[in-house]
């Protein structure tokens, strides 16, 4: 590691994360720390090592301090955020669902006035004929939390046809993961039941079911490639709010089973 200069020592206090958000006390504790660091920084007869130290101390205070503000933003964001109406329908799913504009025009106020930005990208990992969206959450604090979802992009429809070309699939399942995400990362409720998979019952739900059959297939061939209870885990962590947010209970409840079992086979065969 480079040894810390008074100059950089300068550069940190002037980048020192918003504190708006965060507890008093770890203020408190980053800023007399900052003061230490400065003050050793001005000494020429100060040990290297352990200014070096302060430094890596001060960055493992920094970035929990900025995660503390990320959840504390968090919490208010979503007290000020209530259900969200559906203003377009779906004439296949004969189902009403809220558009991603219209949930951008309710949120982006709110989480932006508390410090939140949003970004979204696309990234590898997912299931074939999947694409995987990523959403990155960025705080003022500092501090980013990366969310995604894997979606369908086989441009197939309810009865197994070819529907629509892979470019438009992919279009289509990156605006659907987009729309999901959104709603996922604040916990907004639908105030008309976002139905656009039409979760509820006849018609729709045959394609609702499809979509979800095809996102569980997915998920359960990964859950047979997995060969450590971190990896099970890892894969019900980010399944299971993909599977939660589709509204089809019994596909949630099918995984979690499925994935229940198969880390107990992992762990008895540990224990070997």
């Amino acid at each position: 590691m480079n040894a810390v200069t008074t100059h950089e020592t300068l550069q940190l206090v002037e980048a020192a994360p918003d504190t708006s958000s965060m507890p008093l006390a770890r203020v408190d504790e980053a800023a007399s720390l900052i003061q230490v660091i400065a003050a050793a920084a001005r000494d020429p007869q100060v040990d290297i090592e352990k200014m070096e130290r302060l430094w890596v101390i001060h960055e493992g205070l920094r970035n929990r301090t900025a995660e503390e503000a990320f959840n504390s933003a968090m919490n208010q964001a979503q007290g000020e955020m209530g259900p969200v109406g559906a203003d377009a329908a779906n004439q296949q799913t004969k189902s009403k669902y809220a558009t991603y504009a219209k949930l951008d025009r309710a949120l982006r106020p709110i989480y932006t006035r508390h410090g939140f930005s949003i970004s979204f990208d696309t990234g590898a990992g997912a299931p074939e004929a999947h694409v995987r969206v990523l959403a990155y959450v960025s705080h003022r604090s500092g501090h980013t939390r990366t969310y995604h979802c894997d979606m369908p992009a086989d441009g197939k429809g309810a009865k197994g046809g070819d529907v629509m070309t892979k470019t438009h699939a992919t279009g289509s399942a990156t605006s659907y993961g987009m729309r999901y995400l959104l709603k996922m990362i604040f916990n907004v409720a639908v105030g008309d039941d976002d139905d656009d998979g039409n979760a509820a019952s006849g018609t729709g739900a045959k394609a609702a079911g499809s979509m979800v059959e095809k996102i569980v297939d997915g998920l359960l061939f990964d859950l047979a490639k997995t060969t450590t209870d971190e990896e099970a885990a890892a894969l019900w962590a980010s399944g299971s709010k993909t599977l939660h947010a589709s509204g089809i209970v019994a596909a949630y409840e099918d995984f979690k089973v499925a994935v229940i079992a198969h880390r107990n086979r992992i762990k008895k065969e540990a224990a070997k």
